[in-house]
């Protein structure tokens, strides 16, 4: 009877960008990738398997940090995107066989690069993001005002319980977690009305002309969305030689690599 192996996982220490918080994770073993195999199946699944894992791979941890539903409240979606880093940099440390499309002549070609090397991050510089918000009037819809937050991974979750339906209606989900609600102000004629159910926020978002979109991606890029990590890496078009800086999309890779082993 197999009674385990008393094995040291390699461990990486991750610093959250936003609520600045110290992680230590460790790697993943073949039981926990034969799982998330099995989770990319809805988007409500394959996050709720990715958060588990995340948290499954702490090795130390914040000492207020005591359940999974507690990291879920405390941890933004930012926070995620550098503990997911973490977790690959030691599990597959390089980015293997990425597929990259040309800007030039729009040849596809795969490249190999140390996941280190492309890491970039921009702390927030203040404290407890969590609980801030603020209102900002839209410049078109004159007298409405959008309440704009940093959403939390416990955000995500409740709202995904209520999502349905995947494309572009997940697509629109995804763009209004960041906001909290969207009210009008009776001083600009109007009556007072305040949207903050999730379904009446979407419905709301959707009536918007585009430019009040922009300006609300504007003003939460402003406040918190330029604080996270980056995954960037030069890149040569293996037919053309173009030069071009590519983003790497972390989350669809590191499911590739799960995939691929």
């Amino acid at each position: 009877m197999f009674k385990g192996f008393n094995i040291k996982y390699p461990e990486y220490e991750v610093v959250t960008p936003q609520t600045n918080l110290s992680y230590h994770v460790r790697s993943l073993n073949v039981q926990e990738e034969e799982r998330l195999k099995a989770s990319f199946l809805t988007p409500t699944k394959a996050n709720d398997h990715l958060n588990k894992c995340i948290f499954d791979s702490f090795v130390k941890k914040p000492e207020n940090v005591l359940t999974y539903d507690t990291w879920l409240k405390m941890t933004t979606l930012k926070d995620r995107d550098a503990l997911l880093y973490g977790l690959y940099h030691i599990t597959y440390e390089d980015i293997r066989n990425y597929d990259v499309t040309c800007g030039s002549c729009n040849r596809g070609y795969a490249v190999t690069v140390k996941a280190s090397e492309t890491f970039k991050m921009n702390a927030y510089p203040d404290e407890d993001i969590i609980n801030k918000e603020f209102d900002t009037e839209l410049p078109l819809s004159k007298g409405v005002f959008a309440t704009i937050k940093q959403p939390t991974l416990w955000d995500e979750i409740m709202a995904l319980k209520t999502q349905r339906g995947g494309g572009k209606e997940l697509e629109i989900f995804t763009e209004t977690l960041i906001v909290k609600k969207f009210f009008q102000n009776p001083e600009a004629g109007g009556d007072s009305i305040v949207y903050s159910d999730r379904e009446d926020v979407i419905d709301a978002y959707r009536s918007l002309p585009s430019k009040d979109k922009r300006h609300i991606y504007k003003e939460y890029r402003e406040k918190f969305g330029q604080y996270g990590i980056e995954l960037n890496m030069l890149s040569n078009c293996h037919h053309c030689g173009y030069e071009e800086l590519i983003n790497i999309d972390l989350v669809g890779n590191f499911f590739r690599m799960v995939y691929s082993v």
